[in-house]
């Protein structure tokens, strides 16, 4: 029965590519979601690996990648990480997770989208008014994940998302459904997540409210009727990822892993993500990747990075991890992640 459950869930999640892709042709629907800051990759080591990460999360980084892998991992974990960003942004993320045994495992992680100040500039003042605005985004999120058998996980991550600019704000909250499958074959993992799935967001705040005057051609009109701007809803970047992992080379010193991840977002093009990781004595790592592939308009592409593990207590140890992306005319992103395993 388990069995059948496990794979009846897994041909679910894997049919909903095909139709979900439907209608989107050449059309890549680029701007047209909220909350973009959740499609930014987390994690140097993921990052490193082209973003082919699905079927591997294994590190406190699965709460984005897929929360099933959550409840693979072996104990406690906290990841930081901090990036910056393009056009003189800050990315931030911090992720804890809590095994409960055989009850599953908890996380809980927080996302930031970050600039300083700017100063206001009008037509009539170029040079300043005096004031002030800036913008950012935050999501805060849980997870849940639990081993249903030996082989399948699920895991399920709700987050509360903000976005604001100046005096006005838009909010929503959103749910990833992840699960992942080892196989007999050599331990291929199969994974599939669903992300980002919730209601439109809206901006609203006090500069959407203004005076008008309905009937300025009538004599006694009132001039002082208080009404909002509307604004449009955006939905949120709803995406689909799917994607193999399989250790080519597994021995106690050495492990060599290759993955790949197909990717189909609500807003942008369909495009496939590859990556490798070889691992010497559980105490070094080195990574390559390639992301968005077959995205014509992307300007992602070559990736890689390296980590070392660093052992701090009997049962505690440290990994920094380090990746380089290339963003093409959007110049380069250099992105460092600190992981304490205890």
């Amino acid at each position: 029965m388990k069995k059948k459950l496990t794979f009846g869930m897994l041909f679910l999640l894997f049919i909903t590519m095909p139709i979900y892709g439907q209608g989107i042709s050449d059309v890549t629907k680029v701007g047209t979601s909220s909350a973009v800051f959740l499609g930014i990759d987390v994690g140097a080591r993921a990052v490193a690996m082209g973003g082919s990460f699905v079927a591997v999360a294994d590190d406190a980084t699965a709460i984005y990648w897929n929360p099933a892998g959550v409840a693979r991992l072996p104990g406690g974990e906290i990841a930081l990480i901090h990036t910056e960003w393009l056009a003189g942004t800050n990315f931030d993320f911090g992720a804890i997770t809590f095994p409960l045994g055989r009850l599953g495992t908890l996380g809980a992680s927080i996302t930031s989208l970050s600039m300083e100040d700017m100063e206001i500039r009008t037509i009539a003042q170029p040079e300043g008014t005096g004031e002030f605005f800036g913008a950012g985004d935050l999501s805060i999120g849980l997870t849940y994940a639990i081993n249903l058998t030996d082989r399948f996980s699920i895991g399920f991550n709700g987050k509360y998302i903000n976005s604001r600019i100046f005096n006005e704000s838009a909010s929503s909250f959103a749910l990833d459904v992840g699960t992942l499958f080892t196989t007999q074959f050599r331990g291929m993992r199969i994974g599939a997540v669903i992300t980002n799935f919730g209601p439109k967001m809206k901006m609203g705040g006090r500069d959407l409210i203004i005076l008008v005057d309905p009937a300025p051609d009538k004599y006694g009109s009132n001039d002082r009727i208080v009404s909002n701007l509307q604004t449009n809803s955006f939905p949120l970047p709803l995406a689909f990822r799917a994607g193999v992992a399989m250790d080519v080379l597994k021995s106690e010193r050495n492990r060599w892993t290759i993955a790949v991840d197909a990717f189909n977002p609500s807003d942008n093009a369909e495009s496939l993500n590859l990556g490798t990781e070889y691992v010497l004595g559980d105490l070094a790592a080195i990574r390559f990747g390639y992301k968005s592939l077959f995205n014509e308009n992307s300007e992602e592409g070559l990736t890689v990075g390296g980590g070392v593990k660093l052992r701090v207590f009997q049962n505690t140890s440290l990994r920094l991890d380090y990746a380089y992306a290339d963003f093409g005319r959007l110049t380069n992103a250099q992105r460092f992640s600190v992981r304490l395993q205890f």
